[in-house]
C-alpha cells in the first residue's frame, strides 16, 4: 500500500503559526473559539482528559488583544486596613507619566532653615556642624539623630538626640498669605524645597502613596486555575508576625495577593477538571456574575484577616473542563451561568479515517517533537507506525472506526520513541522505535495481565504465595 505522506521526515512538515490551526480534529472547538474571543463568551468543554481542551483554552487567549488596565492597591494612611485600589489604562499611565512634577528647588544644606536639616540628619544638634544625612554620628562624636529605632521608643525619655525624619513641613509667608513648604533630602549635600503650587501637582497615588500592582499591564491573557486553595483561586493577605506595626511591620498593602480569578482580568481563565474546585465553585459563579470580586485574608488568625480590598475587577472569560461523567457534579447555577453567555461543547474522541486527517497527525507530531526540542523529528515510515496505534486505539479505545484523537498518549508514544532514538544515536524517529515505545509503554494494568494473566496472581506473587492449587490433604500444612 502506498505511503499517504510525501515527505521523507516531519522537519519538512509545515506547522501553522497560529495555535489556533494547531488544534486538531476539533473543527467545531475551533469555529467557536473565534465566536468566544470576539464576544467574550464562557465554554465549558466535556470529554476525557488528553483530547486537546487546555490547548482549545489557550487558542482563545491567542486571540485576544493585550491587556489595557493595570491594577494596584495603594497606602491607606488614614485606614491601612482598607488599601485604596486604583485601575490605571495605558493612556492614563503615560499621561501621569509626561505630567510628573518639577523637582522643586534644591538649595544646599546651609542655606536652609536649621531646624530643618536638623531634623532631615544632616545637622548636628551639638556642633552645629553638617554632615551625611546617612552618618548618624557627626565627626565632633556627637549622635545626630538616634538609629535603629524600635516599636518602644516612644515610651523611652531623655534620649538626647532626635529621631531623623524623610521629610519637615513648614510654613511660609507669600504676598501677605501663609503657604505649606516641605522640605526633603535630595543627597548628601542638598535639599529639596516643594512649595504649595508644585505639591499640588502631585500625583496622589503616583507619588504620596507607595503602591502595590497586583496586575500589570505585560500580563498573560491565559491563565490555568487548579483550584488547590483558596488562595491560589481568589487571592490573599500575607500574614505579618509585627501586626503591621508602623516601624517594623510591613504595611498591609503591600501584603496583598492577587488571585487567579484577578489574573485572568481581560483574559481567559481555564480550570482544568472543574469539579476539582468544591466549594470554591460558588466563589467562581460570584466573580463571573459580578466580574469583581474582593481580596482579603484567607486565614482568621493571621493578620491578613483584617485587610480588605473591595471591588478588584476580574472580568474574565471562563473556560471550563470536565469529564462526561462528572456533569452532574457541577453547581447548577455555575452551569447555569456558562451556558447563559456562552457555549457546551462535547469534545471529539475520534476523526474520520482519511487521508487529510493522517496529513493533520503528521502535522501533529511535527508540532510535538518542535514543542519537546528533545527528541528527532519522524520518518514517514515511524509517523505510518503511529496513524496505525491511532486507528488501533479507536477501536479498542472509543470503538469506533478512525483515528483516535487521544492525542496526550500519542504524544507519550512519539516522545518515548524519540528517546529510544537518542540512546541509539539515530537521527530520525523510526518505525522500529515507534513499535518498540508503543510494546514498553503499554499500562502498568496490561503489563501485569500479560506477565501474570490476572490481578489476583500477580497479588498472590507479591506475597511470595504460590498460584498452584493444591490437589489433596497431604499438600496442606
Amino acid at each position: 500500500m502506498p505511503s499517504p505522506f510525501d515527505f521523507d521526515d516531519t522537519s519538512s512538515v509545515k506547522v501553522p503559526s497560529s495555535l489556533l490551526e494547531q488544534v486538531i480534529g476539533q473543527e467545531e472547538a475551533v469555529r467557536l473559539a473565534r465566536v468566544i474571543a470576539k464576544q467574550r463568551r464562557h465554554l465549558l468543554l466535556v470529554g476525557p482528559p488528553g483530547t486537546g481542551k487546555s490547548m482549545v483554552a489557550q487558542a482563545i487567549s491567542s486571540l485576544l488583544s493585550k491587556p489595557t488596565q493595570e491594577v494596584s492597591v495603594l497606602h491607606n494612611p488614614a485606614k491601612p486596613e482598607r488599601p485604596f485600589l486604583e485601575v490605571r489604562t495605558r493612556a492614563q499611565i503615560e499621561e501621569q507619566g509626561r505630567g510628573r512634577p518639577p523637582a522643586g528647588l534644591t538649595m544646599p544644606v546651609e542655606q536652609a532653615p536649621p531646624f530643618v536639616t536638623e531634623r532631615l540628619g544632616y545637622r548636628c544638634h551639638s556642633c552645629n556642624r553638617y554632615s551625611s544625612p546617612e552618618a548618624q554620628l557627626c565627626p565632633c562624636g556627637a549622635e545626630k539623630f538616634r538609629g535603629g529605632a524600635g516599636p518602644f521608643d516612644d515610651l523611652v525619655v531623655g534620649l538626647g538626640a532626635p529621631e531623623r525624619e524623610d521629610s519637615v513641613s513648614t510654613t511660609r509667608i507669600m504676598a501677605g498669605r501663609e503657604e505649606l513648604v516641605v522640605f526633603e533630602r535630595f543627597d548628601d549635600r542638598m535639599v529639596r524645597a516643594l512649595d504649595s503650587k508644585e505639591l499640588s501637582k502631585l500625583d496622589r497615588s503616583d507619588t504620596q502613596l507607595p503602591r502595590n500592582i497586583l496586575l500589570t499591564l505585560d500580563r498573560p491573557t491565559f491563565v490555568q486555575a487548579t483550584g488547590a486553595s483558596e488562595t491560589e483561586l481568589l487571592g490573599d493577605v500575607r500574614h505579618d508576625p509585627y501586626g503591621g506595626h508602623y516601624q517594623i511591620g510591613t504595611p498591609p498593602y503591600s501584603r496583598v495577593v492577587a488571585g487567579s480569578v484577578h489574573e485572568a482580568h481581560e483574559g481567559v481563565l481555564f480550570v482544568d477538571e472543574l469539579v476539582a474546585l468544591g466549594r470554591l465553585q460558588r466563589h467562581l459563579l460570584t466573580a463571573m456574575q459580578e466580574r469583581k470580586f474582593p481580596i482579603t485574608g484567607r486565614n482568621a488568625s493571621s493578620t491578613g484577616a483584617s485587610v480588605r480590598v473591595d471591588s478588584v475587577p476580574c472580568e474574565f472569560i471562563l473556560v471550563a473542563a470536565v469529564n462526561t461523567s462528572d456533569l452532574r457534579k457541577i453547581l447548577s447555577p455555575l452551569r447555569s451561568r456558562i451556558g447563559g453567555n456562552g457555549y457546551e461543547l462535547l469534545i471529539n474522541t475520534v476523526m474520520p479515517d482519511t487521508e487529510s486527517n493522517q496529513q493533520k497527525l503528521a502535522q501533529f507530531v511535527a508540532q510535538e517533537v518542535r514543542r519537546d526540542s528533545r527528541i528527532p523529528h519522524a520518518s514517514s515510515a515511524a509517523v505510518e507506525a503511529l496513524v496505525g496505534e491511532a486507528r488501533r486505539r479507536a477501536k479498542s479505545v472509543d470503538h469506533s472506526s478512525g483515528l483516535t484523537l487521544r492525542l496526550r498518549s500519542l504524544s507519550g508514544i512519539l516522545k518515548m520513541a524519540g528517546d529510544w532514538a537518542v540512546s541509539d544515536s539515530a537521527p530520525l524517529i523510526e518505525e522500529k522505535h515507534v513499535k518498540l515505545a508503543i510494546e514498553r509503554g503499554k499500562p502498568v494494568e496490561e503489563q501485569i495481565m500479560g506477565r501474570y494473566g490476572s490481578a489476583y496472581k500477580a497479588a498472590m506473587s507479591d506475597w511470595g504465595i504460590s498460584n498452584r492449587v493444591p490437589t489433596d490433604d497431604k499438600n496442606i500444612g
